[in-house]
């Protein structure tokens, strides 16, 4: 089936950085693509930054373009979310997602990590 484990989190000051890792094992993983999401208290869970694990194309939402990076290690199924210039709002718990082959979406999911900025 597999799985996926997110690190890294913790607390950062304003202005300040973080990196997170997302590993994802299983006997027959097949990606297509590895997401950051994050849901911040009471409000809805959003799209971070995606990359296509064939090329390695990266797509980020707005909020974060220019501040935060996706990478890839070049061996093994983990993806890196470099978090520079942290703002406030960039508190939230930060979810790591797979997207398999044969999947329309994002169907294996982390458990989450923390993240928080403050002031």
């Amino acid at each position: 089936q597999g799985q996926v484990v997110e690190s890294g989190g913790g607390l950062a000051q304003a202005g300040g950085s973080l990196r997170l890792s997302c590993e994802a094992s299983g006997r027959t993983l097949a990606v297509v693509a590895m997401g950051w999401f994050r849901q911040a208290p009471g409000k809805e869970r959003e799209f971070v930054g995606s990359m296509r694990w064939s090329g390695g194309s990266t797509y980020y939402a707005d909020s974060v373009k220019g501040r935060f990076t996706i990478s890839r290690h070049r061996v093994k199924i983990l993806s890196y979310l470099q978090m520079n210039a942290l703002k406030t709002e960039d508190t939230a718990v930060y979810y790591c997602a797979v997207q398999r082959v044969g999947e329309g979406s994002y169907g294996l999911w982390g458990q989450g990590t923390q993240v928080t900025v403050s002031s």
